[in-house]
């Protein structure tokens, strides 16, 4: 009996794919470091990112914005009693932390605050007042 493939014109070798990347870890990897994900989002008079910092020591975390660009550095370590283990998977990273992200409206840098709460870092950046909207009445003639 021959192994033979049975065609399929809707085959895509890429299909496997996106089940790859869901069994990875939820942290990548760069050059300058750990990429931690983040979520970010717009609250009525603020910009708001948060990011799992897990394992990280909060006075270790830098938190800088210029020119509307957010930078996160730090660390985070893992201690282990044991070195050598037997692993079956290795997901769990230590390492420096780095993550830049473009911030999406005007905002008042110098009035950014961050909190790091349960592995959370948090940074609220205030928009500034040309970046809120403006509510303009339209007076409204009749043609005669």
């Amino acid at each position: 009996m021959s192994n033979l493939m049975k065609w399929s014109p809707f085959f895509d070798p890429f299909d496997k794919m996106d089940e790859f990347f869901k069994d990875s870890p939820s942290v990548a990897m760069s050059k300058q470091g750990l990429i931690p994900p983040i979520d970010m989002y717009d609250t009525k008079d603020a910009v708001v990112v948060e990011t799992v910092l897990p394992g990280a020591d909060p006075k270790k975390v830098s938190v800088e914005i210029e020119n509307g660009l957010l930078t996160i550095r730090g660390s985070s370590e893992r201690k282990t009693e044991v070195d050598e283990k037997d692993y079956y998977r290795k997901e769990i990273r230590a390492g420096q932390v780095f993550r830049q992200i473009a911030l999406p409206a005007r905002i008042e840098e110098s009035k950014a605050q961050a909190n790091f709460e349960n592995g959370v870092l948090k940074v609220v950046i205030p928009k500034s007042p040309e970046a809120n909207p403006k509510s303009i009445k339209i007076d409204v003639k009749k043609v005669e």
